[in-house]
């Protein structure tokens, strides 16, 4: 499997992006650039949750809804939410509809209320390795790193859920804790 893909506007891609248009905007404006604050984060850790065992475009392209009925993923009014907001969330088609993913976000959203202001933007970033060789190829790309597993091991030790290794590596991967970005891919050439 190549590597890269051609878009319309003739830039060397990611081929994970293939020729959908929302990929394509979010792979060249988000994916890989570094994301900064604990509602960002916090957003960015409920939104790789619910992405576990689907696919990340499904996610993106509900990521408005779930802004819209998770209060802009405000870790302090997320944190409010009570049975009958977990009650609302699953009758409504436009997010996932997971019980657990669902609790999993609302009792994440308690522990970032009781954590400083900026202590999860720290603490996530803490574990952002140094930088590596850019992959020549996606099969140079790990699913798990060392110091996902460790995030991972630590957000578990504090209470959060659905925060797995993996998880915790596409999360690193769309944060710009890491820059995955394959050789010959625009935003790597961008990067230097």
């Amino acid at each position: 499997m190549t590597s890269l893909i051609a878009g319309p506007d003739d830039r060397a891609r990611c081929a994970w992006v293939g020729d959908d248009a929302e990929y394509r905007r979010y792979h060249d404006e988000e994916w890989g650039t570094p994301l900064r604050g604990d509602r960002a984060l916090f957003e960015k850790m409920a939104l790789e949750g619910f992405q576990a065992g689907l696919s990340w475009i499904t996610i993106l392209r509900k990521r408005p809804h779930f802004r819209e009925v998770f209060a802009g993923f405000s870790p302090e009014t997320v944190a409010e939410f009570d049975e009958a907001d977990v009650e609302r969330l699953m009758l409504d088609p436009g997010i996932i509809r997971n019980r657990a993913k669902i609790e999993a976000t609302i009792g994440n959203a308690r522990i970032v209320r009781g954590m400083a202001q900026g202590e999860l933007d720290t603490l996530m970033w803490s574990f952002a390795p140094a930088r590596r060789d850019r992959p020549a190829s996606f099969a140079e790309v790990p699913a798990v790193t060392p110091e996902s597993t460790a995030m991972s091991k630590e957000l578990r030790r504090r209470g959060f859920r659905f925060v797995g290794p993996t998880t915790m590596y596409a999360l690193m991967q769309s944060a710009g804790m890491v820059d995955d970005h394959v050789e010959g891919c625009w935003r790597a050439t961008a990067a230097g």
